[in-house]
């Protein structure tokens, strides 16, 4: 029976949304009968406290506004669900307007939806209206949860960890969203379709998978780019042209080769980005100070830096934006993506409205080999739209080990992790799709998007 019912949502999963992406599969999330205690027997105090609260719901549902709330909070798809929320959360959620948020949002309830599965067919508790042989509040969903076992609740669990999830996006409305979160829970104690106790231990379950999404550095990436559209759309994002804080590359590190992309037309656009005044790269002092470090250290093994991009103003990324918009324009194509439709750029993370850039401490760069006095080869030229661009393409960046394939070689790889290992040992991090990308740790404008020009600074 378990693992008839693990098929079946498994499908149901796959059927609501045909590009989830889960960020633990079943067998790595907790397991709730090992978290969770056994459902109240039917002789205690807990089972009566049950009984006590399912009366209780039955007087509710004589209000004719909390019964219309619980029709509401019955339907089980995940749009309804984020309508519900929408309104707590002070931004309509929908898959075309806040593409970011739904994503998280789906990602991560398709991740923790496994895990309520094992315990309703371990336990396999009747509910209310079954053991009553009473009708529900919404009958229509009498003849799909005949049977199907009651503990924990399914939609309680997506309740609270819809409301948990938002928190973290919107935490100014953290308590208006954690009380919808509680009342969607009550409204199956009304429905007649959960105990209280079921509810209760949802709650719990929802906050142990969202607990456990913490862990994934592919959640806390989506998380990002969440909070981030939420601030993009509600006007929440601080800009400024105030440079005081910016120094020129040039100046900070002086062994450090120019190649600025985008102030030339070799680049993925064509053309020179909106922005790049001047052939010159400009990044925060703390950036500059620990990339200077990145190059003393590479400079005892034979090697400069060789910078691509630093900071960039807003108005290069809306241009970015206005270019993948126009899908006819495909000049550079063969040379940056070919194998990589125009219109996927956003959805596969190459392009974003918002760019770390734009902060100030994100440098775009690779290796000169000084004894050849050559560009390192690195198994592929900076702004490749595809997969050989990540880092893990050719091995494990966490061991160095290289594995074999056929579009990196072992000696590629190890030049990645050569520029790589030196970024972090002086406080920059990587990111999962791009080699040549790394961001300062502690970034002193984390919130901050800059919007003057790319032009030496006096």
């Amino acid at each position: 029976m378990i693992a008839a019912i693990l098929f079946c949502g498994s499908l149901q999963v796959k059927a609501q949304n045909n590009d989830v992406k889960l960020y633990f599969g079943t067998e790595e999330m907790p397991d709730l009968i090992k978290c969770l205690p056994p459902p109240p027997d039917t002789i205690g105090v807990d089972f009566a406290h049950d009984i006590m609260r399912y009366m209780w719901g039955k007087t509710q549902r004589n209000d004719s506004v909390r019964a219309a709330l619980v029709f509401r909070d019955a339907v089980w798809n995940y749009d309804s669900l984020f309508a519900v929320f929408s309104v707590p959360f002070g931004l309509e959620i929908s898959k075309d307007g806040t593409p970011e948020i739904y994503k998280y949002l789906v990602n991560s309830l398709s991740t923790i939806d496994q895990t309520r599965v094992k315990p309703k067919a371990y336990y396999h508790r009747k509910r209310p209206f079954e053991r009553f042989h009473e009708h529900m509040l919404t009958r229509y969903e009498e003849a799909e949860l005949s049977g199907e076992g009651s503990y924990p609740s399914g939609h309680s669990q997506r309740g609270y960890a819809v409301a948990l999830l938002l928190s973290e996006v919107n935490p100014a409305h953290a308590d208006t969203l954690m009380a919808r979160g509680f009342v969607y829970g009550e409204s199956r104690v009304i429905a007649g379709a959960h105990w209280q106790s079921d509810v209760d231990a949802s709650r719990l379950c929802a906050a142990i998978g969202v607990s456990r999404l913490h862990t994934s550095p592919e959640f806390l990436a989506q998380l990002e780019k969440a909070q981030l559209e939420f601030k993009s759309l509600t006007g929440a994002l601080p800009s400024t042209d105030d440079c005081s804080q910016f120094v020129n590359l040039a100046d900070a590190v002086p062994d450090a080769i120019l190649e600025l992309r985008y102030y030339s037309t070799y680049n993925f656009v064509g053309a020179r980005v909106d922005g790049y005044e001047e052939p010159v790269a400009l990044l925060t002092r703390q950036a500059a100070d620990s990339l200077r470090a990145v190059s003393d250290d590479l400079l005892k093994q034979g090697y400069r830096l060789k910078i691509y991009d630093a900071y960039r103003p807003q108005c290069a990324v809306d241009h970015f934006v206005r270019w993948a918009a126009n899908v006819n324009d495909t000049v550079m194509k063969p040379y940056f993506y070919p194998e990589v439709p125009r219109d996927r750029l956003f959805e596969l993370g190459y392009i974003a409205e918002r760019s770390g850039h734009t902060r100030g401490s994100t440098i775009d760069l690779t290796l000169f080999d000084m004894a050849t006095e050559k560009e390192v080869d690195m198994g592929g030229t900076f702004d490749w739209f595809g997969r050989e661009s990540h880092p893990d393409y050719g091995g494990n960046p966490e061991t160095g080990k290289y594995k074999g394939n056929a579009k990196i070689t072992a000696e590629q790889f190890h030049n990645r992790m050569i520029l790589r290992e030196a970024m972090m040992r002086h406080g920059f991090k990587p990111i999962n799709e791009e080699w040549w990308h790394f961001t300062l740790n502690n970034e002193p404008f984390p919130d901050t998007y800059f919007t003057f020009p790319v032009k030496k600074l006096h």
